[in-house]
């Protein structure tokens, strides 16, 4: 079998039978459907019931929060690829994953694009080509839209459930960079995502906890990447390597003002240099 769809409800009956009909409703069929409900007491068990004959499997327990319920579905699936769906969230149209599968690949994450909504703007998540540390430095890869090998998230065991915003992120972070798995974009817009309700406040919390992972684990290096959180900085000095001529050009007044203000020695954590005469 080629995919698992997990979808994770709690007390989202309208989404998530929106979420159910945008899966059935597939021309692709080589997968499994999962639908992991956390007890809900708003009807949602009924949706799932009038959709219970298209569901591979289902169930409505109570659970300690998203990442559990993810691990949940993670553990029944059997499919090559895992995708999380999560209620309120649907498949952009009902061919997509034909569209996806008719690519040939098998890296470890294949990440598509994202088409995230809210009550004003509709905007495309469009996944980074090439990942960095800098990818999750403020960023990171579109969850909705990203295939994820099962035997790679059996192999990293899953989702830490001991952060409760960030552990999503934190997957991808140590599968792409610290475990150096393959990775792959597809030029497919596979799936809308519902932003309806993410406030500034938890946004707030989430980097903070992202900054915080990261000085904790890259101590020494992170440092190096904080600098060129502002994107618009990171990418102006990536365009400027790939420009010969105005590279010499801005650099060198830049290595003049080194040289007097003698930066590196009071700034820089490579070797200080010293003339005597």
């Amino acid at each position: 079998m080629k995919l698992s769809i997990i979808t994770i409800n709690f007390n989202d009956h309208a989404g998530l039978d929106k979420t159910i009909q945008s899966v059935i409703n597939q021309t692709f069929r080589d997968f499994e459907y999962i639908v992991i409900d956390g007890a809900s007491t708003d009807g949602s068990v009924d949706v799932i019931k009038k959709y219970a004959d298209k569901l591979t499997h289902w169930v409505s327990e109570p659970d300690t929060g998203i990442y559990n319920a993810m691990n949940k579905g993670t553990r029944i699936a059997q499919g090559e690829y895992c995708l999380y769906l999560n209620s309120g969230d649907f498949l952009a149209a009902d061919d997509v994953l034909e569209k996806v599968f008719n690519y040939n690949f098998s890296e470890d994450i294949v990440s598509c694009i994202c088409n995230n909504f809210d009550e004003k703007h509709e905007w495309l998540k469009v996944p980074p080509k090439d990942v960095s540390l800098f990818t999750f430095v403020g960023g990171s890869l579109p969850h909705p839209t990203s295939l994820i090998k099962r035997e790679l998230l059996n192999c990293l065991g899953g989702y830490n459930e001991s952060y409760k915003i960030i552990s999503d992120w934190l997957f991808f972070l140590d599968a792409v960079i610290l475990h150096h798995c393959s990775y792959r974009t597809l030029d497919v817009v596979l799936s809308k995502f519902n932003s309806y309700g993410i406030s500034t406040t938890s946004g707030y919390l989430e980097n903070s906890k992202k900054i915080e992972y990261l000085n904790e684990k890259f101590p020494r290096i992170i440092s190096d990447y904080l600098p060129y959180e502002d994107e618009a900085v990171y990418n102006v000095f990536i365009w400027l390597q790939s420009c010969k001529f105005l590279k010499r050009l801005i650099i060198f007044p830049i290595k003049v003002l080194n040289r007097v203000l003698r930066l590196r020695n009071r700034l820089s954590r490579r070797m200080g240099v010293f003339y005597l005469k």
